[in-house]
């Protein structure tokens, strides 16, 4: 498994991460036993990049068990900002849960230092200045090496460099951002974001919640996945007739370079400008199977077809811009 500079910071991570959010998870996940055995195997496969939260109900605690002995070999991310109390002050970018929870997650992994510790969604009713000088202090303090967000909008994300830029604050290193052959979306802004101030991309939801294993079909009763198992309010972006037609248009494709709809997924991956993605399993069989795809080599005509079959849709201002980008470029504004 390949390992990959993370922005422009100094850490080194495996292009596939393990997702803790299953270990433990009840229903859907899988039990301490089985999650030791995941964390071994992926290990053994040359991964060295463990991503969980605080807002995944045992799941810490079990990654800190499962890393005893072998924390050194681990690049450890967690994250905050979920809600894990009823308290206002159980969630959110506040300096104050910022603090609790870095010490709550410090107890329940087991360890006196987080890797990448991550901001989990966007808080808006806390200033962003609030937010980047606590994380800075936690850097300052040596509880925390390497800082990075997740689920923020492009403009939000920019002003949060900008502040740590203008403060001399650390910086995010990474974003970690839903990603995958249905969702797209970061391409329209975020993706420019990362090249030109430095930050790596770390991709959840590779496969959609299960939708691009092609387990789930439109009308069929569903399988035992997440997607099928529960609703969440943004499923809808994956599990709508856009979202069946591109896992058909996967099905298809990987029938003819003879591996799984999930490989051909987590092979695309590997094309496009992410630095690691997340990989979760809830059996040892599910993770061999992702483990299968960096061995899986798309043929040119069939990405292609891919990129050209999933891209996001025309949107303005971006289309106009690039249109007239290509333009001053020598081309033509007249299409």
């Amino acid at each position: 498994m390949e390992l990959r500079r993370l922005g422009r910071s100094g850490l080194y991570v495996s292009e596939f991460a393990l997702g803790a959010m299953t270990f433990g998870m009840k229903d859907w996940g899988c039990d301490e036993d089985t999650a030791v055995r995941l964390v071994d195997r992926y290990l053994d496969a040359g991964g060295n990049f463990l991503d969980t939260a605080d807002g995944y109900p045992g799941s810490e605690e079990i990654c800190g068990r499962a890393l005893k002995g072998k924390r050194s070999r681990v690049v450890v991310a967690t994250k905050f900002g979920m809600p894990t109390g009823r308290g206002p002050h159980d969630r959110g970018g506040s300096r104050i849960n910022i603090r609790r929870a870095c010490e709550r997650s410090l107890r329940r992994l087991g360890t006196d230092y987080i890797d990448l510790y991550q901001l989990h969604v966007d808080d808006e009713a806390t200033p962003l200045e609030e937010t980047v000088a606590a994380l800075d202090d936690l850097v300052r303090a040596g509880k925390v090496l390497y800082v990075g967000a997740s689920n923020l909008r492009a403009y939000r994300l920019m002003k949060a460099l900008a502040i740590s830029d203008r403060l001399g604050a650390a910086r995010f290193v990474s974003f970690q951002g839903q990603y995958n052959l249905i969702v797209r979306t970061l391409e329209r802004e975020h993706v420019r974001l990362f090249a030109e101030e430095g930050l790596g991309l770390i991709t959840w939801s590779p496969l959609a919640a299960g939708m691009l294993t092609g387990k789930l079909r439109q009308g069929a009763e569903p399988p035992a996945t997440r997607l099928a198992q529960r609703e969440v309010a943004f499923d809808s972006l994956v599990k709508n007739d856009r979202g069946f037609g591109i896992v058909d248009l996967v099905r298809r494709a990987a029938a003819r370079i003879g591996c799984t709809p999930a490989q051909l997924a987590l092979a695309w991956q590997r094309t496009r400008p992410v630095t690691a993605t997340i990989v979760g399993a809830r059996t040892e069989r599910q993770l061999e199977d992702n483990l299968g795809a960096l061995h899986v080599r798309i043929p040119a005509e069939i990405l292609d077809e891919l990129d050209q079959a999933t891209a996001p849709p025309p949107e303005y201002p971006g289309t106009f811009i690039d249109i007239f980008q290509g333009w001053l470029r020598g081309g033509t504004l007249l299409q």
